[in-house]
């Protein structure tokens, strides 16, 4: 493994840049594994504190377009899907699986940090997910966005309906506390509590679906044990915060087919040389979202929303377009 350090002297060396030691660490991950490998990260923890729009980092429908390009030309139905994500839109990642669906019938999500909310969604659709003991998943309980005099405020769906039945009850015992709860129901729009419980009734059912045709296929209680773990990923109330970290052994107490990062040292070695290197990338360039294949070929997202797709010819069989001149980075 290439540590951070490592990494990092490599970066400091004449001629070398965050592209070319990312993508060489992405073609030794596939020698190694002998599957297709597409990497999806963004930079949501490098960039933290930086005046930067949440979108910048999301899961959104303007993946797809990422997906398109990384997966042209690959071939084999194995894929393995590199996954750090603070996730996003669940509409959007019900699109990307359907995309991959189409065309990998046997997924891997490799998590070596990790993937939470929306990319919990994702990782769930996987056959099997691969994660190191720092690893985490999280909660998928959908987070609303509320408009109040101060701007946009992100809120659990469960905690929005948790609160009008409070204020319901608060109300209905005591008149005084009316003036007290005005403001905040004030902000409710007309069909708030409605979309509380159709987004919550969403995430559960998308994630229960994958898992009973993906990673519990085959199983006689398949359609009970998806159920049971998507009811479990989606209940804030025993969560409480959407940023609970789920670890290894509570994602198999729960039934997910989830292999241990360490038990392979080879492919430890080379998944975390990719991360580490990605993870510079993000730390010194203007990039807040790759979305990368084994080939070279990728989707650039950066700061200011320019997108810098770039293509190149590293030595593969399954490589089969012409080189074409690398684009400057601006």
């Amino acid at each position: 493994m290439a540590t951070w350090g490592q990494i990092l002297k490599e970066l400091q060396k004449p001629g070398t840049s965050f592209d070319t030691v990312r993508r060489k660490a992405l073609r030794d991950l596939t020698t190694h594994t002998g599957r297709n490998t597409i990497l999806y990260a963004s930079g949501h923890l490098q960039k933290a504190g930086q005046p930067i729009p949440p979108s910048e980092f999301m899961i959104t429908h303007e993946d797809i377009e990422g997906f398109m390009e990384t997966v042209y030309e690959l071939e084999g139905r194995q894929l393995d899907l590199i996954l750090h994500s603070s996730g996003g839109q669940p509409e959007a990642a019900e699109a990307i699986v359907q995309y991959l669906r189409k065309k990998f019938d046997d997924i891997r999500v490799l998590v070596p940090h990790q993937a939470m909310s929306a990319a919990t969604m994702l990782a769930c659709a996987a056959n099997h997910i691969v994660m190191a003991r720092h690893s985490i998943l999280g909660p998928i309980d959908p987070q609303l966005f509320i408009q109040n005099k101060s701007g946009a405020t992100a809120a659990p769906a469960q905690a929005i309906l948790d609160q009008f039945d409070r204020a319901k009850r608060e109300c209905a015992q005591d008149q005084k506390a009316l003036p007290v709860w005005m403001p905040i129901l004030q902000q409710y729009g007309p069909a708030l509590l409605e979309q509380c419980e159709n987004f919550m009734a969403l995430s559960q059912k998308i994630v229960a679906n994958w898992l009973e045709r993906y990673m519990f296929e085959g199983e006689i209680d398949g359609e009970e044990k998806a159920r049971k773990a998507a009811a479990f990923l989606a209940d804030h109330r025993e969560r409480l915060t959407h940023g609970r970290p789920l670890d290894i052994d509570t994602l198999r107490d729960i039934g997910l087919h989830v292999v241990e990062l360490e038990k392979d040292q080879d492919l430890q070695n080379y998944l975390l040389t990719v991360y580490h290197a990605t993870m510079h990338t993000f730390s010194a360039t203007p990039a807040t979202k790759i979305i990368e294949n084994h080939l070279g070929r990728s989707l650039v997202k950066q700061v200011r929303v320019e997108i810098s797709v770039s293509q190149t010819s590293p030595p593969s069989k399954q490589q089969k377009f012409p080189t074409t001149p690398k684009k400057k980075r601006k």
